[in-house]
């Protein structure tokens, strides 16, 4: 009877060692489970305890709870809860005491707790790889942007679009950088116009006053300001010399009716012609003038006789004209014939 006895007590603590050591993270048919080494750590639980009031059928074999603050997936009631809870308690992949990591799921230590439903936002999730990857994406944006207005600001500013694209970071932080680089470039380009402006401007103003360009320090570093202010005084100097041409012109012209060629001195090539095409301008109209005078002189005298005009230059117009009238020639011959016909026949 005895051996009977000692194999029955056996059995029984047999039995409830098996009970006690059932599950070492999640809740056994009991409701209870053995605290994990994590807990017991961080001091939250001490042993075998259980959840939700659970219990073993053989009461001879309750261990009490320790501790309760240990939670299990379903002590929430939305996986909203859950990831509050898991994100107040700064939990991760790497530090989860409560093993709420795999719960459902299947994926142990892939930082989800429990299992979340089907399209939930997972970046809400502390120290999850999708939020890791959120956050990444988004610091990349940031990156892409500040550079790539940076970079763009400074080609606008200069006058090239040679780092409009980057091969290298990620998609987002190139997508970033190029959108960014537009409103930059456009933003120098904008600015480089203006002080553009203003350079041509001071060159215009200079170019009036003066005929030696002398450029300002300021715009002697930057090409394209340079480029203004010489533009603007050459622009000046052109208006000026377009109004000395017309000046000479007329001038030339005057003395060419005056029958006097009388230019300024030390003038330039391109004044000094303006001044001969006045001149020439005047001595054709005094020409045709002449010449018509003659014309018309030997309608009312078949025989040529000297004009009175001082200039032998203008008479010898006058006479080009009397003799090149055609006209009074034929009428000259025909009258001719008929003195000579006359005379034959008489």
């Amino acid at each position: 009877m005895k051996k009977i006895a000692i194999l029955l007590c056996l059995l029984f603590f047999m039995t409830s060692v098996d009970q006690i050591f059932a599950h070492s993270g999640r809740t056994d048919s009991s409701g209870g489970h053995n605290c994990s080494e994590k807990s017991q750590a961080k001091g939250l639980c001490d042993g075998y305890h259980y959840h939700n009031g659970g219990s073993t059928q053989n009461k001879q074999t309750e261990i009490p709870a320790t501790n309760t603050k240990d939670k299990d997936c379903t002590d929430f009631s939305t996986y909203d809860e859950v990831v509050d809870y898991w994100n107040q308690k700064g939990y991760s992949a790497s530090n989860d005491p409560e093993n709420l990591d795999g719960w459902g799921n299947g994926v142990v230590d892939d930082g989800i707790p429990c299992e979340p439903p089907d399209g939930y936002d997972k970046t809400k999730i502390n120290n999850s790889s999708e939020q890791l990857a959120f956050k990444q994406k988004r610091e990349d944006q940031e990156t892409g942007k500040e550079e790539g207005y940076n970079v763009g600001k400074q080609d606008g500013y200069s006058g090239n679009q040679e780092n409009l694209d980057v091969s290298s970071g990620s998609e987002s932080y190139r997508e970033s950088y190029h959108a960014a680089y537009i409103k930059g470039y456009e933003e120098g380009k904008s600015k480089i116009e203006q002080e553009k402006s203003i350079a041509s401007e001071a060159g215009y103003k200079s170019g009036q006053e003066t005929e030696t360009i002398k450029i300002p320090e300021s715009y002697i570093k930057n090409q394209l300001l340079r480029n203004a202010y010489e533009a603007g005084f050459d622009k000046a100097l052109l208006e000026k010399t377009v109004i000395k041409i017309k000046k000479l012109r007329n001038k030339g012209y005057e003395d060419g009716m005056q029958d006097i060629q009388n230019p300024p001195n030390n003038l330039e090539e391109q004044l000094l012609n303006a001044y001969k095409e006045g001149y020439e301008e005047a001595q054709k109209e005094l020409q045709e003038k002449y010449y018509n005078e003659g014309y018309a002189a030997a309608f009312s005298s078949l025989q040529y006789s000297e004009p009175e005009i001082s200039s032998k230059k203008f008479t010898k117009w006058y006479k080009e004209g009397f003799i090149s009238n055609k006209e009074v020639n034929q009428r000259s011959r025909e009258k001719t014939r008929g003195i000579w016909r006359r005379l034959y026949y008489s």
